[in-house]
């Protein structure tokens, strides 16, 4: 049986921004999915037209990802198509969720898209700040967390990988609908679905990073985790539901700091700061 991983912080990779940036934007949880087509389009036009000199999606960018030698097909090929348009006009970087975690390096390097390891220190605008997808924080959540060290081993991946892609296709439909029938509203404890504070701040201490960016939660908003210490919580993205469902955000760093914005303003160009 595989156990959960522990609350320890991982491996730390450090990624220090050139100094000509101006403007880095995070995005998570997009759940990009053939019957999304609104979210879908949204996502595209962002993509292809912020002025942001790097984009971060940290996890959750895909519905499902059912393997590399998807990305030939259909809605996967168009979804690859926009990532390399858009990594010829600036850096994309790329961290894998709890969703699309068999994106792997084939996908990347067609789309010239960067591996973005989780966790990552991001150096820029003199700041040190700590990226993570979250779904590792969520300690609280013990199912998921089984579920999580089981599809991260090397050997279950490889397992699922070796089967035909349609059969993949299949399976990733039924963890589709589990997964919402598990995430109705209601079903779920606040504390069971948010990160856990502690192991959250122990990691931020030793990563020297005193604020930290993650998405996974759906629960998007910004404040401090303890003094001298805060976190921004990334919005996921739905366009295609009811008018007041709907949502998608970006976070912006500039020099100034931190800014949310719809995808639709985010893309207007603005003097630097």
């Amino acid at each position: 049986m595989v156990e959960p991983p522990v609350a320890t912080l991982p491996a730390l990779r450090e990624f220090r921004a050139p100094a000509r940036w101006s403007r880095i934007d995070f995005i998570s949880d997009l759940h990009l999915a053939a019957d999304l087509p609104l979210t879908f389009a949204a996502w595209a036009d962002y993509m292809l037209a912020t002025p942001a000199d790097a984009v971060f999606i940290l996890g959750d960018l895909f519905d499902a990802w059912v393997g590399d030698d998807a990305r030939h097909h259909g809605f996967e090929a168009r979804s690859a198509a926009v990532l390399a348009q858009a990594a010829r006009s600036r850096r994309v970087a790329f961290m894998v969720g709890n969703r699309d975690f068999l994106v792997g390096p084939a996908m990347l390097a067609d789309c010239g898209v960067m591996a973005l390891p989780d966790p990552t220190v991001l150096l820029a605008f003199g700041q040190r700040v700590l990226l993570t997808h979250g779904d590792a924080l969520c300690l609280s959540d013990t199912e998921y967390q089984r579920y999580r060290a089981q599809v991260r081993d090397p050997q279950w991946q490889a397992g699922a990988l070796a089967l035909p892609l349609e059969e993949r296709r299949q399976v990733a439909a039924r963890i589709r609908h589990a997964s919402e029938q598990r995430n109705v509203r209601g079903t779920m404890a606040p504390e069971v679905a948010d990160i856990e504070g502690a192991t959250a701040l122990a990691w931020m201490r030793q990563a020297q990073a005193p604020v930290l960016v993650h998405g996974h939660t759906h629960e998007p908003g910004s404040g401090a985790m303890a003094p001298g210490y805060s976190r921004h919580v990334l919005s996921n993205w739905d366009l295609d539901g009811p008018g007041a469902s709907q949502r998608g955000e970006v976070l912006r760093l500039t020099r100034d700091g931190f800014e949310r914005l719809p995808p639709a303003l985010a893309v207007r160009t603005a003097p630097a700061p």
